[in-house]
């Protein structure tokens, strides 16, 4: 039995972002559809800091053709960061959907900050205003270095500003005029200040409490919340989230993990209904978006397996044509 090995340097060249979103949209619209399983993820809490999730998926083929099947296996471990180990390590392992047989092994945690980024892509397409340009990103990590890019891949972003509690220099340094990214990068001093101006916000923390004030954002903004995925921790104030137009990348999941939304619906400051909208029935046409200009609207992600298909799917058609990988016998 042969596996291929995608490593991180493979994933970047093979799964580029403008790519990545077109495949996260498809893949949300099929979730939303039904034709997508990817049931909620296996946590295994190794610590109060660290968690290891296990995320099968499995998308049937059309006609023969496509199709993705698999899991991902994927380790957040806050405590890395003092010992100066990347937060995440994760593989995802791909299978063939007629045999069953595994066929590529794929680098992990690079793959998840670009579907990430895609997904973050994909919902400001949908939902930020079409003039959008100025962006604030809260965090300095691998994650958010991918919101940025992905958030200047759908929109004509001319300035953003990050916020972030050590690495914001180092960021603002490195991002600057990086591909779609403009090069007017520039290092907040305050939430406020990263807020106050920005048409489209990322989250990308492992922060508990809100990052910002809701009173400092501006009409019409749309935020991105990726950052923290369990029902005890927020990076978005619940006066925001009683205000927007909220979507979800999956009702089921956003009911067990995001405690963005948890936590206002324990209070009573929100009901369930509150989130009701998927991306994926947004993205076809079944729900409404953005309602006007001055609308706010919050995409909370959790993060699905029907992301890692998707990425899964492009990595394994591009890889071969880029000569992409390293072949082992089994």
């Amino acid at each position: 039995m042969k596996l291929h090995l995608y490593s991180a340097d493979d994933v970047n060249r093979a799964l580029l972002m403008a790519e990545a979103i077109a495949a996260v949209k498809s893949a949300y619209v099929q979730l939303s559809a039904g034709r997508v399983l990817a049931p909620l993820r296996t946590a295994l809490d190794v610590s109060p800091a660290d968690v290891t999730l296990v995320m099968p998926f499995y998308e049937a083929p059309v006609n023969g053709a496509g199709g993705a099947l698999g899991l991902k296996l994927v380790s957040v471990f806050e405590s890395n960061v003092p010992r100066g180990l990347p937060l995440i390590h994760s593989v995802v392992l791909a299978v063939d959907t007629a045999s069953g047989a595994p066929l590529a092994l794929i680098e992990g945690a690079t793959l998840t900050a670009i579907r990430t980024g895609a997904a973050s892509g994909a919902a400001t397409d949908a939902l930020a205003r079409p003039d959008a340009a100025v962006a604030a990103i809260f965090g300095s990590g691998a994650q958010a270095r991918r919101q940025l890019e992905a958030v200047c891949t759908v929109r004509p972003i001319e300035r953003v500003y990050v916020y972030s509690l050590g690495g914001a220099e180092a960021f603002a340094a490195e991002m600057a005029g990086v591909g779609p990214i403009p090069a007017d990068v520039r290092v907040a001093a305050s939430p406020r200040e990263a807020v106050g101006q920005a048409d489209v916000i990322c989250t990308a923390t492992t922060a508990r409490t809100p990052v910002f004030d809701d009173a400092d954002l501006r009409p019409g903004v749309h935020i991105n919340a990726i950052g923290v995925f369990t029902p005890d921790a927020r990076e978005i104030p619940g006066a925001t989230v009683r205000r927007a137009r909220v979507v979800v990348d999956s009702v089921a999941a956003a009911l067990a993990e995001a405690g963005d939304l948890l936590i206002p619906l324990s209070a009573g400051e929100i009901t369930r209904d509150h989130f009701s909208t998927e991306l994926g029935q947004v993205l076809a046409g079944e729900r409404p978006g953005r309602a006007g200009a001055e609308q706010i609207t919050l995409f909370k992600s959790v993060g699905v397996a029907a992301q890692d298909a998707a990425a899964a799917r492009v990595i394994l058609s591009n890889g071969p044509a880029l000569g992409l990988g390293t072949v082992v016998e089994l």
